[in-house]
C-alpha cells in the first residue's frame, strides 16, 4: 500500500500535539521532518531516533542510582530490601515490554504500509492486553508476598522490611502499564522526544518525593523504605496522566487515539506477537532469580554488590537500548513499506554504532570500577565483591549492546520468536548451570559467579547475529 500523502500523514502524526500542562516543558513534539528516498535508514535518522531513549534511559538510572544512594543511607539491609523487591519489578516489566514490543512491531508495519486506522487498533489491543496483564502480574506477586522472598532466601529481618515496599512498588504496575503502552506508540511513530519529557518530570518527582519522605523533610513524616515506595506510586501516577494529556491532546484522528473497534481483531495479534515477548522475558527474570538465589549463598554483601553496580553500569547499556528502539522502528516501517534492503541496512548500521559505544564505555567503566564503586558504597565487604563485579560488566558490554540492538531489528521484524530462544540458551544452558555449578558444586569465589554473566550475553549476541544473517526475520510479519 503507498504511504499517505504529506498532508494526511501530518494531520496523522501525533508530534502535532500542543504543548504538554506545564510552562517549563516545550510543544510535546516537533513536525517530522521529510525524508529523502533510503534516509529512513541512514545514520542521522537511526541517531536522531536513539538519543531521546538513551537520555530518557539515563535519567531513569539516575533515579535507581538516587533511590539506591538515599536507602544506603538506611543501612545495608534496606540496600538488599531494594535489591529483593527490584527482581519482582523487573519481571513485572518484563511482561509490560513484551506487550510493548508486539505495539511496534504492528503498529510501524502498518505506518510503513500507510494504513493509521490499524495503528491505532493496535495500539488499542495493546493498551487492553498490557493492562490486563498488569492485573495478573499484582496477584501474581502481592498474594504469596512474603513466601516469595522465603524462597529466594532472604533474611528474615531483610524480608520484613521488604514486604511492604515491594507492595507500593508492583501495585504501581497498574500505572505505568498504560503509560508504557503509550511510550511504545509513540516510538513506533518515530516520536522519541516525548516520553523523553515526560520522565524527565517523572524522575524529578520521584526524587522530590524520595528526598521528603524516606528521611522526613519538610515537615512529612520519615517514612524510610516505605517512603521510597510511596514516591514511586506518586510519580507513576504522574507519568501516566502526562501521557493521557498527550493522548487526549494529540489531532483527533491521530495515532494516539486508539480505536477500540479496530483493536478488537487485533488483540489475537498483539497476544500472539507478545507470548515469545513474555517467555523470553520470563526466562530471563525467572533466570535471573535463581541467580540472585546463588549470590545469597555469598552473603548479603554479594546482594547488595550486585543491586548497586547492576545499576551504575548500566549507564554503559544506554546505546544498545536506544539503538534496538531505533532498529525496531526502522525496521518494522521499512518492511511495511516494502523495503526489505532498508530494514537490512538499518540493523547492521544500528549494531556497528552501538558496538563502537560500548568499546568506548566498556573501557571507561572497567578503568574507573574503583571510583565508581567508592562513590556509591563504603562497607569494606561490599566494596570488595562490586569492583570485580563492575569490571566483568564491563568486558560484557559489546556483547550486551549487540544483542539488544540486534534484538530491536528481529521484534521490529515480528519475531518475536528467536529473541526468547537466545534469552533461554543464554540464562538456562549457561549462566544459571554454570552459577549453580560454581556456587553449590565447586565452591568457587564469588567472582566466577560474575563471569557466569559474560557467558549468557556472548551466548545471545553470537545466536541473534546468525539469525539476522540468516535472513528468516523479515518474513515475521505480513503487512
Amino acid at each position: 500500500m503507498e504511504r499517505p500523502p504529506p498532508g494526511e500523514a501530518t494531520e496523522l502524526d501525533p508530534e502535532g500535539a500542543p504543548a504538554l500542562p506545564a510552562g517549563s516543558l516545550a510543544a510535546i513534539a516537533e513536525p517530522e521532518p521529510e525524508l529523502e528516498p533510503g534516509e529512513h535508514e541512514s545514520y542521522r535518522e537511526i541517531g536522531r531516533l536513539s538519543w531521546p531513549v538513551m537520555v530518557s534511559l539515563g535519567l531513569a538510572n539516575v533515579v535507581g542510582l538516587v533511590d539506591i544512594a538515599m536507602v544506603g543511607r538506611l543501612g545495608q539491609d534496606a540496600t538488599a530490601a531494594v535489591g529483593y523487591a527490584t527482581q519482582f519489578h523487573f519481571l513485572s516489566q518484563s511482561v509490560l515490554l513484551a506487550v510493548g514490543f508486539a505495539c511496534t512491531a504492528l503498529m510501524t508495519r502498518a505506518i510503513g504500509a500507510g494504513d493509521p486506522r490499524r495503528a491505532r487498533g493496535a495500539l488499542g489491543a495493546s493498551l487492553l492486553v498490557a493492562f490486563g496483564s498488569a492485573l495478573v502480574i499484582v496477584a501474581f506477586v502481592l498474594a504469596p508476598g512474603a513466601a516469595w522472598l522465603r524462597l529466594l532466601g532472604a533474611d528474615p529481618g531483610v524480608a520484613a522490611i521488604t514486604l511492604p515496599y515491594m507492595e507500593l512498588v508492583i501495585g504501581s504496575t497498574l500505572f505505568l502499564s498504560v503509560a508504557m503502552t503509550f511510550e511504545f506508540g509513540m516510538r513506533a511513530d518515530r516520536d522519541t522526544r516525548t516520553p523523553l519529557r515526560i520522565v524527565a518530570v517523572v524522575a524529578a518527582v520521584k526524587i522530590a518525593l524520595n528526598a521528603v519522605l524516606i528521611f522526613g523533610e519538610a515537615g512529612f513524616p520519615r517514612l524510610e523504605l516505605v517512603g521510597a515506595g510511596v514516591a514511586t506510586v506518586v510519580s507513576q501516577i504522574v507519568g501516566l496522566a502526562l501521557f493521557g494529556i498527550a493522548a487526549a491532546r494529540a489531532p483527533a484522528r491521530g495515532l494516539l487515539r486508539p480505536d477500540w473497534r479496530a483493536a478488537r481483531p487485533l488483540m489475537r495479534d498483539v497476544v500472539r506477537l507478545s507470548l515469545p515477548g513474555l517467555g523470553e522475558r520470563l526466562a530471563m527474570n525467572l533466570a535471573l532469580l535463581v541467580y540472585f538465589r546463588v549470590l545469597a549463598e555469598y552473603g548479603t554483601a554479594a546482594v547488595a554488590a550486585y543491586t548497586v553496580g547492576i545499576r551504575v553500569l548500566s549507564f554503559s547499556w544506554l546505546p544498545g537500548s536506544g539503538f534496538g528502539v531505533a532498529s525496531a522502528t526502522l525496521v518494522g516501517q521499512a518492511l511495511g513499506a516494502g523495503n526489505r534492503e532498508a530494514a537490512v541496512r538499518a540493523g547492521w548500521r544500528t549494531t556497528r554504532l552501538a558496538l563502537g559505544v560500548a568499546v568506548v564505555l566498556g573501557i571507561a567503566g572497567g578503568l574507573q570500577r574503583d571510583a565508581l564503586a567508592q562513590l556509591f558504597v563504603s562497607d569494606p565487604a561490599t566494596l570488595a565483591a562490586l569492583e570485580p563485579f563492575l569490571l566483568c560488566l564491563a568486558v560484557t558490554q559489546p556483547f550486551i549492546q549487540a544483542h539488544f540492538t540486534l534484538g530491536g531489528v528481529h521484534r521490529g521484524a515480528g519475531d518475536t520468536l528467536t529473541p526468547f530462544y537466545a534469552a533461554v540458551a543464554g540464562n538456562w544452558l549457561l549462566r544459571v548451570p554454570l552459577a549453580c555449578l560454581f556456587a553449590w558444586v565447586w565452591k568457587l569465589d564469588l567472582i566466577w559467579i560474575w563471569y557466569a554473566i559474560l557467558v549468557d550475553h556472548m551466548a545471545r549476541a553470537a545466536w541473534l547475529a546468525f539469525s539476522f544473517r540468516r535472513g528468516a526475520w523479515a518474513n515475521s510479519l505480513r503487512s
